[in-house]
């Protein structure tokens, strides 16, 4: 297989940017996610966790060592940056991530395809499991941009110690959420995009008269025309699985918390979602 050809990538995670993390991990509570406890970054993040069966949302935040924080420089892209400089102007979804069977390799293959020429990042910590004891976790990311998109990250994330991190303990969540199934963006032309996220996500667009969509194995990536005409490309929403969406909408009702209901789930807007929206499907209309 050439660096020109790749099967469609899954959905690894989304990185979600909120300044007050444990009141975002109190949200999502509410909404009936289990959320992990928080994990402290070295340059700087700190974040926490909503782990599916093969993909996870992460809460991230800038932490009191903001000055860790390292600047990006010539082919090396700094997360900690990004997040930093995100969160100076908005909260919401900062980041799509795919999976990796080998990142050193997709750096190299964004590279030859023009949508990335950055260093490949590896990365180490230590986590908890739900007992209690400590585990090790590594990372490598390759990372990809647009030039018309400086405020939507884009990487791929190779799991080296994949049996620490995925725990199915951490999986049970009280909505039955079964995994992340599609991730929303937004720009004034999406066509703009097509090339770029054709080649990062592996997968190959189809237009249809609402913007395009790439399918992804599980899952899929739709960019919309931007009813505000922002060109640049955003990361606005994405939609989970859950088993019953009448059981959703009297939690969401108990909760207090706002959404709307249509045939294609119940969502909750970005002004009650720090910054993004969130919609629930039907685990069953997907399949």
């Amino acid at each position: 297989i050439g660096l020109m050809t790749h099967s469609p990538r899954r959905i690894d995670h989304l990185v979600v940017a909120v300044h007050d993390l444990d009141a975002a991990g109190l949200f999502y509570e509410k909404l009936g996610f289990q959320v992990g406890t928080r994990n402290r970054h070295p340059w700087g993040t700190e974040n926490r966790l909503i782990q599916f069966g093969n993909s996870f949302i992460e809460l991230i935040t800038v932490g009191p060592n903001a000055d860790a924080i390292p600047d990006h420089a010539p082919g090396r892209f700094s997360f900690g940056a990004f997040v930093r400089d995100y969160l100076s102007q908005r909260e919401g979804l900062a980041m799509l991530v795919l999976n990796s069977e080998d990142a050193k390799a997709d750096a190299a293959r964004f590279a030859h395809l023009g949508i990335g020429a950055f260093e490949p990042f590896y990365f180490e910590r230590k986590g908890q499991r739900p007992d209690g004891s400590e585990m090790h976790v590594a990372f490598t990311l390759a990372f990809a941009a647009h030039e018309k998109a400086p405020r939507a990250g884009f990487f791929v994330c190779q799991q080296h110690f994949p049996e620490n991190f995925w725990n199915a303990a951490f999986q049970r969540h009280a909505n039955g959420a079964s995994g992340i199934i599609e991730v929303g963006m937004a720009a004034s032309d999406p066509q703009m995009y097509r090339e770029f996220l054709s080649g990062f996500s592996g997968g190959s667009a189809e237009a249809g008269t609402d913007g395009l969509s790439f399918k992804l194995h599980d899952g899929s990536l739709r960019v919309t025309p931007d009813s505000a005409g922002n060109a640049e490309l955003q990361l606005c929403s994405f939609a989970v699985r859950v088993p019953d969406l009448g059981t959703e909408a009297r939690r969401l009702l108990a909760a207090d918390v706002s959404f709307t209901a249509n045939d294609r789930g119940l969502s909750i807007g970005p002004e009650t979602a720090f910054g993004l929206s969130i919609r629930f499907e039907d685990a069953e209309r997907r399949q």
